[in-house]
């Protein structure tokens, strides 16, 4: 199959926009992305539109896609309509890829777009309770709580239960404890992932929160699931970033001094496995395929986007992508290593944490990320002398893991 190229990227700002709508912000990142491919929208071939929530805030339950980007003049473009959890945007990107290694098309455009921000924050809750099985919530919820029935907690961890929130937050909270119960990382650690990450987004003028946190501003703010506190989840946002990817034979009609290659992109689905069985975790499973696919390994890779719903999550995802053993990813954070300027910088960007979390467009917020440290054009938070950059984005739940995961591997 064809060596596929990202010519073109887009990306909104995330945050909270309550004069801008999904059309306003999936066509900005769009016409972002063919303006920095020097392209125009007759030159795409196919659309995969990914969103996931405007179903179910604003009724749009169908041809999503069709009705959002219709203000560029699609001019009988075809359009794909991608729904796969948090993990949709990065799905759409992939789908994009394989439509041009099939040959269907030379170009193709991925788009990621969400609006969250609505006055009635329980309806927006909601849509969290659709991303796991429906007709399984309270065994699911069991299986978790049992999994952590003998870990030692402080007395506010089940007066948090009652608090506000995604129900994903419980379920990161949980896999929290098993993991600090099993390996002995600490909240100190996890809060110093969100202190990095926000440190990160300071200098990234596309996120949502630019304010640089110590780890005991981290420590010390609002309780939302125990061990987690406000700083290390991610936020409601609206949002919106894309792609544009070429075939190598297409490749000469581009700036190709600034097309990055796309050397893995691999989907996977979660498992029933054993809560013990760390190695077996789908994204694990996933990145084996990518590294395998690519011919790199976790040691080439120069930077990381990871799907940190939480600050354990990073957490998990280190170790989950063989940049540390199982067990370290705590200590991974606190020796400065994911840190700009450290070994193996992982999310740049300020993460979902701080970056943001538009849920339809973060894979593709990932991917942005990626491809402007690649070219070298991050600015401020740029990573000195990136060869292979590497994303890592999860979407719903099954189990204890994710339901779905695209593990994506980029370099020149």
């Amino acid at each position: 199959m064809t060596e596929v190229y990202i010519v073109g990227l887009g990306m909104t700002p995330f945050g909270k926009f309550p004069d801008l709508s999904v059309k306003d912000l999936a066509i900005n990142a769009s016409n972002e992305a063919l303006d920095d491919a020097n392209a125009g929208i007759d030159d795409v071939g196919a659309i995969y539109f990914g969103n996931t929530s405007q179903g179910a805030l604003e009724g749009q339950f169908m041809v999503r896609g069709e009705m959002a980007l219709r203000g560029m003049g699609l001019n009988g473009i075809p359009v794909v309509n991608v729904e796969n959890a948090c993990a949709t945007a990065s799905t759409a990107f992939h789908q994009a890829i394989n439509h041009v290694r099939a040959g269907v098309s030379d170009v193709a455009l991925a788009v990621g777009a969400e609006k969250m921000y609505f006055d009635d924050k329980a309806r927006v809750f909601s849509i969290f309770d659709g991303a796991w099985d429906v007709h399984n919530r309270e065994g699911t919820y069991e299986l978790l709580k049992d999994l952590t029935a003998d870990c030692a907690v402080p007395e506010e961890a089940l007066a948090s239960q009652a608090n506000q929130k995604s129900l994903f937050m419980d379920v990161y909270a949980f896999l929290s404890r098993y993991h600090m119960d099993t390996f002995g990382t600490t909240q100190r650690q996890m809060a110093a992932v969100a202190s990095k990450n926000h440190f990160h987004s300071s200098l990234n003028p596309l996120s949502q929160f630019r304010n640089d946190m110590s780890v005991d501003e981290v420590m010390n703010s609002r309780l939302i699931s125990w061990p987690l506190t406000l700083p290390m989840c991610a936020p409601i946002s609206d949002g919106a970033a894309a792609a544009v990817v070429c075939s190598k034979d297409a490749l000469s009609r581009f700036d190709v001094s600034r097309a990055v290659k796309v050397h893995a992109c691999e989907l996977g689905t979660g498992r029933d496995r054993d809560p013990a069985a760390f190695d077996q975790h789908v994204s694990r499973l996933t990145s084996l395929r990518a590294y395998e696919k690519a011919g790199v390994g976790p040691d080439d890779m120069s930077v990381a986007e990871v799907h940190d719903a939480s600050a354990f999550a990073e957490i998990q995802h280190t170790e989950n992508l063989g940049f540390c053993a199982y067990g370290d990813g705590g200590p991974l954070v606190e020796s400065g290593a994911t840190r700009l300027g450290g070994r193996i910088p992982v999310n740049p960007s300020g993460g979902l944490e701080s970056k943001g979390h538009p849920i339809g467009a973060s894979g593709l917020g990932q991917i942005y990320e990626l491809g402007v440290q690649v070219r070298g054009e991050a600015g401020d938070r740029q990573v000195e002398g990136v060869q292979f950059a590497i994303a890592e984005n999860g979407g719903g739940f099954h189990g204890v893991e994710e339901a779905a995961v695209c593990i994506t591997i980029l370099g020149h």
